[in-house]
């Protein structure tokens, strides 16, 4: 038995129309979206806030380009687009298939939300302290496993649609679904299918986006670049692969490149379901834009699962202007140096907790590296940017900024302004049997039992 899985979206901005070529064209029987990163969920319970709906603002989009498509060739759609709101997520869901003649069960996945918990966590894990002492939190989310979506798929759901889930866990509940594989004893296959799950989880990382670099790393197509897909087996055979028309490439490069994304220790890869080894990893190119995946393994899920805690830490008040032409960096330094003593003069420096002063193109990447260049380069971009305790004093730095106009060095232009507030994040561990996932089917609003 076979299971072919694409992924429809690595982060929640990604384009929609590789996923509509897939759902059209890859013979899926599941495809896979992941929209969620780390500060995601603290950005929907803001916008729950404000009267907003808390799911991904892109969900109706995607839903109404993707399900058509996905339903006439009986692919099921799995998703983290629900994001605060896994029900509502669900709802509008429903109420999209409606409108385009379509029949559908969705199922919602909920239950990450673990704000009135933080008082049974000790310390963080970065950075110490108590996390339930933090303040102004707006959003604790753990990051659940395959649970919640097995359920999901062992009713018939058509879509499944999860809060926070981990990235990898969207992929790997289809073929735990499928292939009966148990996540509490993984052995065998568990290790093949998470790295099934962390090769598709990002997209078009994998197909050559974020891989091409010209001159060096040539990829064709980027324009229309298609997102990847896998072929994977009960026993763990794994292939990844991707439309053959499709831009980009998958090659053993591109694979070894996403394999090593974000893996802090390649023989233990920390998810809910696994801990998963890598290090014995291969790729093999069995023909052009097919790679075979083998050597993954799988040691047992830990007792805890990783909780992000996000909270209201401080407002960036930001202000750049471009110079061009012969002194452009010995005037964008002296307006940085015009806008530091101003600064100072207007006594803020209390209420200013990091100021980044950099000229994009020469200094803002790599410090005074850029500067041993020889030539001086004909444009430079200033950037101020102050991380603040209050708004007034955010706003004030990006004011310094925009009086360059008539008060600062001759030929600045392209002024932009902006102040906004930043989110902060500590992570902890917290029991897992503390976490409960609930899921619910819509329309009829019919619960339904999880097994842990």
């Amino acid at each position: 038995m076979t299971v072919r899985i694409g992924a429809g979206a690595g982060y929640a901005g990604d384009r929609i129309e590789p996923a509509v070529e897939l759902a059209r064209d890859g013979d899926l029987d599941y495809l896979g979206f992941e929209c969620l990163g780390e500060r995601t969920l603290a950005l929907a319970q803001e916008r729950i806030g404000r009267g907003e709906p808390g799911y991904d603002p892109r969900l109706r989009e995607r839903m109404r380009r993707v399900l058509p498509e996905c339903v006439e060739r009986e692919t099921t759609v799995v998703t983290n687009m629900g994001a605060a709101d896994p029900e509502g997520a669900a709802e509008a869901t429903s109420e999209i298939a409606e409108e385009v003649g379509l029949d559908v069960t969705v199922a919602s996945v909920a239950g990450s939300d673990v704000r009135d918990r933080l008082d049974l966590v000790e310390e963080e894990t970065y950075g110490g302290g108590r996390v339930s002492e933090i303040e102004g939190v707006v959003a604790a989310d753990a990051y659940l496993g395959v649970e919640g979506i097995v359920a999901a798929l062992d009713t018939g759901a058509d879509v499944v649609i999860t809060d926070r889930v981990a990235d990898t866990s969207l992929f790997l509940a289809p073929l735990v679904f499928e292939f009966g594989w148990s996540t509490r004893e993984p052995r065998g296959p568990i290790g093949q299918g998470v790295v099934t799950a962390h090769l598709l989880e990002c997209a078009g990382q994998v197909t050559g986006g974020y891989f091409a670099d010209p001159g060096y790393k040539d990829v064709d197509g980027l324009a229309d670049l298609g997102f990847p897909l896998a072929e994977v087996e009960s026993d763990g055979g794994l292939i990844v692969t991707k439309l053959p028309d499709a831009g980009g490439e998958v090659t053993v490069r591109t694979c070894t490149e996403q394999l090593l994304y974000e893996v802090h220790d390649p023989s233990a890869y920390v998810t809910p379901d696994a801990v998963a080894d890598f290090s014995a990893v291969e790729f093999e190119a069995v023909t052009e834009g097919r790679v075979r995946v083998t050597g993954a393994r799988a040691r047992p899920r830990t007792d805890t699962l990783k909780v992000n805690v996000c909270y209201e830490d401080s407002v960036v008040g930001e202000g750049s202007i471009g110079y061009a032409g012969p002194g452009a960096l010995d005037r964008a330094d002296l307006a940085a140096s015009v806008v530091e003593t101003r600064l100072e003069r207007r006594g803020t420096e209390s209420d200013i907790e990091e100021l980044r002063v950099d000229r994009i193109g020469v200094d803002s990447l790599h410090g005074d590296l850029g500067r041993g260049h020889p030539g001086e380069p004909y444009e430079v971009r200033l950037r101020v940017a102050a991380r603040c305790r209050d708004p007034t004093t955010a706003r004030a730095v990006a004011n310094e900024v925009e009086t360059l106009y008539t008060n600062g060095p001759a030929g600045g232009g392209g002024v932009t302004t902006d102040t906004r507030r930043v989110v902060g994040i500590a992570s902890t561990l917290l029991d897992r049997d503390l976490v409960d996932p609930t899921v619910t089917l819509h329309p009829e609003g019919r619960t339904v039992e999880v097994e842990r």
